[in-house]
């Protein structure tokens, strides 16, 4: 059978009845996971998705009877490998005592037919020679606590033959390729589930997970919401101006143990955080400039460019940790945005839904909230949702509705793990939040309510 990423990696739980609040596991160790519900119009709960990690199965009783199975079979190893080393010595002193008591053998036989003149000679030859023989006691000792070893070696093995017994009861005759299959159904009917979640509204943020620790204080990772199945390439940009090398990871493994990347140099320098990869293209704002370009990594070409109007920039209209932060791109459920300041609207935030193949905007919504007051910013099934600072203590405390054209205070609290925030952006596909939290790139699960249209 392959390995245990292997076994399951989804899971489906079909609930009825009941609202579920669920939050992201706060371990890293345990991999991360992405949760949502949904609810119909009476607010039932009719579908939560649990999606671990690929190679996340440690909460399957199988996969841990395994691993204790495996953690029995080396105490064992080292067990007999302790009693090998304590065989070899012991037997050096077995062959020096026989020698010995010999020997004594034969100074017995030499007093029995010596003179008396020669007793007291061969009594301190005798004593001597018991002195020699003295550490040989340690040895019994030793043989002791090696029967006692042995004792615990059996028990050992009487308990993993149990253990064995009982997996072979209940894994029976399944083999790989059912299995294989059953997975298959199950991310199938995953797949279907998560078609089904309509967009719904920001109820709660998870604990930070920690994916890695790299680069400087500044810069942003992300994945493409639009990568076909299969796909699961990770991007890396450090910083946040005077750089033009995107590193592309095959994989969210290959990128935690920084293997296996490609460095893809762009035409022109980025500025801010604020880039976005989407559908193969990345966009991003040309540094010292309101351009947005959109790259074509299949081409390695600039495939449209285009001046966003009235967009300030060169950290006129940053966000409040600066960093030549004016424009931020970001996508949704609904597509490409992006988010800036300009005098007209007297640098308060300006959204701005973009056509992800010409850059034409399509739709533009001006705000009351200034763009220097902003922490950062993330869209969401159409709303736009900032946080109050970007260090110390924050949470998502505005939202702006494109539906409604409204917006509304509220506190949803957001654990800044390591105190700086350079970069926050939602994956529609993950429904997770990607973070670049002062040299660490973390992973926020999020709550949504959803409604079943």
């Amino acid at each position: 059978m392959e390995s245990e990423e292997n076994l399951l990696n989804v899971f489906l739980l079909l609930l009825m009845g009941s609202h579920l609040t669920v939050v992201g596991p706060s371990v890293p160790e345990d991999g991360w996971q992405v949760y949502s519900s949904a609810q119909d119009s009476e607010g039932r709960c009719v579908c939560t998705v649990v999606a671990p990690q690929q190679t996340v199965c440690s909460r399957d009783a199988r996969t841990k009877q395994l691993r204790q199975l495996l953690e029995k079979v080396q105490n064992m190893s080292q067990s007999i490998n302790v009693l090998d080393q304590r065989t070899q010595r012991d037997l050096q002193f077995l062959e020096k005592m026989e020698v010995q008591l010999k020997g004594l053998e034969n100074k017995f036989k030499q007093v029995e037919n010596g003179h008396e003149s020669n007793i007291a000679r061969q009594y301190k030859s005798i004593k001597a020679k018991m002195e020699e023989l003295r550490p040989l006691i340690l040895v019994l000792e030793a043989y002791k606590e090696d029967a006692l070893l042995v004792r615990q070696f059996k028990e050992e093995v009487a308990n993993v033959t149990e253990l064995l017994g009982s997996l072979q009861e209940k894994l029976g005759s399944l083999d790989y390729q059912e299995l294989h299959s059953r997975v298959m159904d199950l991310e199938d009917r995953l797949r279907a589930c998560m078609q089904r979640l309509a967009c719904g509204k920001l109820t709660g943020i998870s604990e930070p997970i920690t994916i890695k620790t790299s680069g400087s204080r500044f810069g942003s990772w992300m994945t493409d919401p639009l990568a076909p199945a299969g796909d699961s390439r990770v991007w890396y940009m450090d910083g946040y101006h005077n750089n033009r090398f995107v590193r592309e990871y095959q994989s969210m493994n290959d990128f935690i143990t920084a293997d296996n990347f490609t460095s893809h140099r762009l035409p022109h320098p980025w500025s801010g955080t604020g880039q976005v990869v989407y559908n193969g293209s990345i966009y991003f704002n040309k540094f010292q400039s309101h351009t947005i370009i959109k790259f074509d990594f299949s081409t390695s070409l600039i495939s449209r460019s285009r001046q966003l109007d009235f967009a300030g920039y060169n950290n006129m209209y940053h966000y409040a940790w600066g960093g030549h932060s004016d424009i931020d791109l970001m996508v949704d459920e609904g597509g490409l945005w992006a988010v800036y300041a300009t005098n007209q609207n007297a640098g308060n935030i300006v959204l701005s839904q973009l056509n992800p193949n010409t850059l034409q905007i399509i739709h533009s919504w001006t705000t009351n909230h200034p763009k220097r007051s902003a922490g950062e910013a993330f869209m969401i099934c159409g709303t736009l949702y900032v946080t109050n600072g970007y260090s110390g203590g924050t949470k998502v405390y505005y939202a702006y509705s494109t539906n409604s054209s409204t917006y509304e205070y509220i506190d949803i609290p957001l654990t800044n793990k390591y105190s700086h925030l350079s970069m926050l952006d939602y994956n529609p596909r993950d429904r997770a939040l990607y973070a670049w939290n002062n040299g660490h790139q973390v992973l926020y699960n999020v709550t949504l309510y959803h409604i079943i249209q």
